[in-house]
């Protein structure tokens, strides 16, 4: 695969009831069910994005920041999305934003990703 500077991948997702009391169980926090999609959920759509879509196989997460601006709503659509802003071939690294917005386009959490990919290419 041939990275470009824009380059972008998506994922919408919608967490229901039922995904906030399984991660209630498997965090052991049984008693307390989000009322908003947690943070670690969302991580974990950049995390499938990076490995899977953009760069995809063989990254390797060096550094992720997320600053989370909004509460994410159980049942609606999340879009979660990341972009390639720099490229550096001869490191072999590869920045880029990420976004996660709701289906009204309210921006729940905005980061940066710094990753390691083996063939960058020339950019």
């Amino acid at each position: 695969m041939s990275l470009e500077l824009g380059q972008r991948a998506e994922l919408a997702r919608t967490y229901t009831d039922r995904d906030m009391r399984d991660f209630a169980r498997l965090s052991g926090e049984e008693a307390i069910v989000p009322q908003s999609v947690p943070g670690p959920l969302i991580g974990g759509l950049f995390s499938y994005l990076l490995g899977v879509k953009l760069p995809g196989r063989g990254t390797n997460y060096l550094k992720q920041s997320l600053e989370f601006l909004a509460p994410a709503p159980v049942g609606e659509e999340l879009t979660a999305s990341v972009t390639i802003t720099r490229l550096r071939p001869e490191k072999h690294l590869v920045d880029l934003e990420s976004v996660c917005e709701a289906a009204d386009g309210t921006r729940i959490c905005q980061g940066r990703a710094l990753v390691y990919v083996e063939d960058v290419g020339k950019g």
